[in-house]
């Protein structure tokens, strides 16, 4: 049976069990006449008679009969799967999928996702942490964060935690034996520990 014919089965199971292609019009919101034509193409297309029509009832033949057990079932099924998902409307439900850096995860994601959980069972939320850039539509990811500065140009951002600032920092025992740097400029005579980016290339410092 193509999938076309559905609407029609629908149609056939209304007549049957209401026994009345009136009750079944009413019940679906449309005409007699149409429901008629409907039942009439279908029978048709299957080239069997599926109803025994008198001026007073309408009754489904043994054919008839024998495809109620078949498909009203199925269409039971479908509308308990559609009556589930309509559920998900007001109750969160489903995996979320956010790729993160470290520092993300760490300090804005976990307590927000313990919160989230505990409130909404039913959402399960997947972190993938890692420090470069990550294509969130080919990795089929529902959301990406990273510092504002590395944002692609087409995407669209969102702010979720405070502005962040960067320092320089140094040990004590290291700042007494080399000196405290006055400038940026007098970093360039000190032994500084630097970051390598996933790319490979070295984390510029930024003074301003």
């Amino acid at each position: 049976m193509r999938r076309m014919d559905m609407g029609g089965l629908a149609i056939f199971l209304a007549v049957a069990e209401e026994r009345s292609f009136t009750r079944a019009a009413a019940k679906l919101g449309v005409s007699p006449s149409a429901l008629s034509h409907a039942i009439r193409r279908l029978e048709q297309r299957m080239d069997v008679r599926l109803l025994t029509r008198t001026t007073r009832s309408v009754a489904p033949t043994e054919a008839g009969e024998r495809l109620m057990e078949t498909v009203a079932p199925a269409f039971d099924e479908i509308d308990a799967r559609i009556a589930a998902l309509t559920e998900l409307r007001s109750r969160p439900a489903g995996t979320v999928r956010i790729t993160t850096s470290e520092h993300a995860a760490r300090t804005l994601l976990w307590p927000a996702i313990d919160r989230i959980v505990a409130d909404y069972p039913d959402i399960k939320v997947e972190l993938n942490v890692q420090s470069g850039l990550t294509d969130i539509v080919a990795e089929r990811f529902d959301a990406g964060v990273r510092l504002g500065e590395r944002l692609e140009q087409d995407m669209v951002a969102v702010r979720i935690g405070p502005r962040l600032r960067m320092a320089t920092v140094g040990s004590p025992a290291y700042l007494a034996k080399c000196g405290a740097p006055k400038s940026p400029d007098d970093l360039t005579r000190h032994a500084c520990i630097n970051l390598r980016m996933v790319n490979g290339s070295i984390y510029q410092w930024e003074y301003g």
